[in-house]
């Protein structure tokens, strides 16, 4: 069952009430000197800098924000994930850097721990919008991901999950194909869709975080949990459970599942595209690419893979198929898909404190949040209006996209909260080399290990 279970509505006229609140309580406890945030908490011009969501999702949220708050202006930049970190370390050190920034758990693009010192701490933010017992009104995974010491760092727009597929159902039922649910049946099914002209499976190997994200998940498949313990040092790389998870890694190229070239490739824009344009029928993607499910959003992401008068096609997720034959399937794991933090240098404090306590911590931001389909919203009790939402094909879709939601949104098992940047990269130099052939599986797991053993 999903963790959102209780129904805590927030009027508008509740929530536009506590916004000056809400800004001067921030205000204070971010600095510490009891000085109160600059400009207004119901008026002013903000930037809000992110790698995600999307343009038409952020207009979206946007859109919805100012019904309530119509004379606050907010313009999304949208930055490169992969570039994210190093456009945003000098902005917030600048009066002239965005006012409001997304923040991420662990040490991939936008790490929390990064970047916390340029933000202010939303903890009385937080308090003065739900009440003192705010911590069980939000998920917790987004909680406990965006704090660094006692300092709320960021507010969780929503969470993202990932530990399965996403398929063209379109090209499987052209081609009369099932889901694969084996490891044999997954490279049966790419042999059938390849002799037909279709590509696979498609994956941008050579960005290791979605390489890790198909590790975790055969991990998970050969023993739930087993990925996330080796982070923490509760087991040991050494267990030969992690040498069979290697091997089937390396044996998705081997056996031809993953296309040629793949380590070549990014997951995005390459990958994506690939996928986006009907080139091929299954891809690694999360709980972030339900939104492509809706009409308006499947059609932008087709245009932007470069397809002219774009016809939207039906996605489907699936479960990551019992590769080790263990019958472990259907495990997700996931964070916060990104915080959005409040700049310490920024001059609009008051309603950049207002905007995003409104995105992440109002039934009427979290619901904007959860119709996009972009992230399974933090608030409790909120969940997508189904029935308003322009899927492709609703009769196929909806049930499976609800179940899908629910089934995620109910894991507790962390993606990439509880990988150190250190191990990133020595996943990164692991996966990836491993397939090139510059190290061995015995070099991959002496690596991973020497790394938590290093951080005790």
């Amino acid at each position: 069952m999903m963790h959102y279970s209780r129904n805590f509505p927030m009027t508008r006229r509740s929530f536009g009430g506590l916004a000056a609140a809400i800004a001067i309580a921030a205000g204070i406890g971010a600095c510490g000197g009891g000085q109160e945030q600059q400009g207004s908490a119901t008026a002013g011009d903000i930037t809000w800098w992110g790698w995600t969501p999307d343009a038409a999702n952020a207009a979206k949220i946007i859109e919805a924000f100012n019904q309530e708050f119509p004379d606050i202006h907010v313009e999304f930049v949208s930055k490169p994930i992969d570039s994210y970190d190093s456009v945003l370390s000098p902005a917030i050190t600048s009066k002239d850097g965005p006012d409001v920034f997304n923040v991420a758990p662990g040490s991939a693009n936008g790490g929390v721990q990064t970047f916390e010192a340029g933000a202010i701490d939303l903890t009385e933010a937080v308090t003065a919008a739900l009440g003192d017992d705010w911590k069980s009104r939000l998920a917790s995974i987004g909680v406990d991901g965006l704090t660094v010491g006692d300092k709320l760092v960021g507010l969780s727009a929503g969470a993202v999950y990932s530990g399965g597929l996403w398929v063209n159902q379109d090209l499987f039922d052209e081609h009369g194909l099932k889901h694969p649910t084996t490891l044999a049946e997954w490279k049966s099914v790419c042999e059938a869709f390849r002799a037909a002209g279709v590509g696979g499976f498609v994956q941008g190997a050579g960005q290791h975080a979605f390489d890790m994200d198909t590790f975790e998940a055969i991990m998970e498949n050969i023993r739930p949990g087993s990925y996330v313990a080796a982070a923490k040092g509760e087991i040991p790389f050494s267990d030969p459970i992690f040498t069979q998870g290697l091997e089937i890694w390396q044996s998705l190229f081997d056996e031809g599942i993953m296309q040629d070239g793949a380590i070549g490739l990014q997951q995005y824009p390459d990958a994506n595209n690939m996928f986006m344009s009907g080139k091929y029928a299954m891809i690694m993607m999360g709980s972030w690419y339900t939104q492509y499910a809706v009409k308006d959003a499947m059609v932008a992401a087709m245009e932007a893979a470069g397809v002219s008068n774009p016809e939207p096609f039906t996605i489907l997720p699936i479960d990551f198929p019992d590769v080790a034959g263990t019958g472990n399937i259907g495990g997700y794991f996931g964070d916060a898909d990104y915080g959005v933090a409040v700049s310490g240098m920024s001059q609009q404090q008051a309603a950049a404190t207002t905007f995003v306590t409104w995105l992440a911590a109002s039934s009427a931001g979290q619901q904007a949040i959860a119709d996009t389909l972009n992230d399974i919203p933090a608030l409790e009790g909120v969940t997508p209006d189904w029935d308003a939402i322009d899927l492709v094909d609703p009769e196929v879709q909806k049930e499976s996209l609800q179940t899908y939601t629910e089934q995620a949104g109910g894991s507790s098992v962390t993606r990439f909260a509880d990988v150190s940047a250190d191990l990133n990269s020595a996943y990164r130099d692991g996966l990836i080399g491993l397939i090139a052939g510059t190290v061995t599986i015995e070099e991959v797991l002496s690596a991973l290990q020497a790394v938590v053993d290093s951080e005790r």
